[in-house]
């Protein structure tokens, strides 16, 4: 089963930081996910919202500055909040193959910006999205890169959806997960990614599906547990 670090190691370090990634790849994790945006001047930049994170006393449900408003250098200001937002590039040198990277795309915007960078550093990726028409069009961009789709509902025919959107990858919910899901995904030969997964228990019912990777947060705890299980059905 592969580890798949869920924007890094964030309850070690803060999230989708180079920081991160470097720790999830010294706990083990095979690959990382995060989720990356545009700025106005058409940098790719690793961040989960596509807003900075509001001042300091705003009122709930306040957003900060959206990401695709500012240049990549008035980002980078500490004064934004973005000093440590890396850019895809930065984070494609950092990981530099030591694992693989799935790459979730929000806005279609940005798909050519994103294989582009991708493919110049020959780099170990996915990309995944919720909108499946993105995962489409990576894969018309290129053929060699594997996409994904992710769901929050269940789908009685997963493949069908796979084939739409010619997808490897199948993201759920761990807790949707079920035999007849991962069976009909397999015989379509793709693969089953369970989210987000922080407990052991829930690992060793989806190893006992089949399922083939787990995102979690908890990378450390997660990998040396399922190399653990592996060694033990290997012995």
């Amino acid at each position: 089963m592969e580890v798949i670090a869920h924007r890094g190691m964030p309850r070690k370090s803060r999230e989708n930081t180079l920081a991160g990634f470097a720790a999830a790849i010294e706990a083990g994790a095979d690959g990382i996910e995060f989720d990356v945006h545009a700025t106005r001047d058409g940098v790719v930049v690793v961040h989960h919202d596509a807003h900075l994170p509001p001042p300091p006393g705003s009122p709930a449900g306040s957003l900060g500055v959206p990401i695709a408003a500012l240049t990549f250098s008035e980002l980078r200001r500490e004064s934004f909040g973005g000093g440590d937002i890396p850019s895809l590039d930065e984070t494609l040198a950092c990981v530099d193959g030591r694992a693989t990277l799935y790459v979730e795309v929000k806005a279609p915007s940005i798909e050519s910006r994103v294989v582009s960078e991708l493919t110049l550093h020959r780099a170990r990726a996915a990309v995944h999205s919720f909108d499946h028409r993105i995962s489409r069009t990576v894969r018309e961009m290129a053929r060699e890169l594997p996409t994904g789709i992710l769901t929050t509902s269940y789908l009685v025919e997963p493949e069908r959806a796979l084939r739409a959107a010619g997808a490897r990858d199948y993201w759920q919910r761990w807790e949707m997960i079920d035999a007849a899901l991962v069976n009909r995904v397999h015989g379509a030969g793709g693969r089953v990614i369970a989210w987000t997964v922080n407990s052991t228990a829930a690992v060793s019912l989806l190893i006992a599906l089949g399922v083939d990777a787990v995102c979690t947060d908890v990378t450390d705890e997660i990998v040396p547990f399922v190399r653990q299980r592996e060694g033990a059905k290997g012995g």
